[in-house]
């Protein structure tokens, strides 16, 4: 079973940035694909973004890209999403996944690829 912990969540003025984490003992040994998803209340999980195995791959969602920034450091088993220029809209609560499949931009933002899921860690973004 493969634990994941987000952090870095917390509440920010619009145009703010914050740092999200996503931790796991096995990230790197087991190759897996993360994403990183959010929802909002009264709202269905949406996909934000994504990345291969080896970092090397990444995909946003629209209403991100340009703003957020995915990486991970396998060395440290931690997968990050930069989020600049954040907007009210931003808000929700983040998790990260994780799935042993091939990486693919067809369905790495899909919220049921995803075997392994995080709490995760709320993002208010206000005045």
């Amino acid at each position: 079973q493969l634990q994941l912990v987000e952090s870095g969540g917390g509440l920010v003025q619009p145009g703010g940035s914050l740092r999200l984490s996503c931790a796991g003992p096995a990230l790197t040994t087991n190759y897996y694909v993360i994403g990183w998803f959010r929802q909002a209340p009264g709202k269905e999980r949406e996909g934000v973004s994504c990345i291969s195995s080896s970092g090397g791959t990444t995909n946003y969602a629209d209403s991100v890209k340009g703003r957020f920034t995915i990486s991970r450091n396998n060395a440290k088993n931690t997968v990050y999403l930069r989020m600049n220029s954040l907007k009210p809209e931003d808000t929700a609560v983040y998790y990260c996944a994780a799935t042993a499949h091939a990486f693919s931009s067809d369905w790495c933002r899909v919220t049921s690829e995803y075997r392994y899921w995080g709490q995760g860690t709320q993002v208010t973004v206000s005045s």
